[in-house]
């Protein structure tokens, strides 16, 4: 298995899909990279010589933030929010919809699940003792 940036790439897969399994990288910027890189981009990434590889490494390294450097920024913006206690702040914090999602029929998993409805509003009958 290659490996980019200390994240294993399947070996099977085209580079162009392998390489959104960097966590930064997406369809759209692994075309970019690999253009150039002047690489084709259904090349497989068993396929790869180590100097297409090391390339590759380089231009993801000088144009991208990836990785634990891209979890650690967003990890910091989302802890500033929370501490200038502005309102997407305070969504973060109460682990809400920060995006203007509606919340009173959506976000049941982040809500617990919760379900108000009623049922019939019969009690079953009691049991013979």
């Amino acid at each position: 298995m290659p490996r980019i940036i200390g994240v294993n790439i399947p070996d099977n897969k085209q580079i162009g899909i392998a390489l959104g399994y960097i966590y930064g990288i997406g369809r759209s910027s692994a075309k970019v990279v690999l253009a150039e890189a002047k690489i084709d981009p259904a090349t497989k990434a068993k396929d790869l010589s180590p100097e297409q590889m090391k390339l590759i490494e380089e231009i993801i390294k000088k144009r991208y933030h990836v990785e634990g450097d891209l979890k650690r920024e967003i990890m910091m913006n989302v802890k500033r929010l929370k501490d200038i206690v502005s309102w997407r702040g305070m969504r973060h914090s109460r682990n809400l919809p920060v995006r203007g999602q509606r919340t009173k029929t959506n976000t049941r998993t982040v809500r617990g699940n919760v379900r108000k409805t009623a049922g019939s509003g019969r009690k079953p009958a009691a049991s013979p003792t």
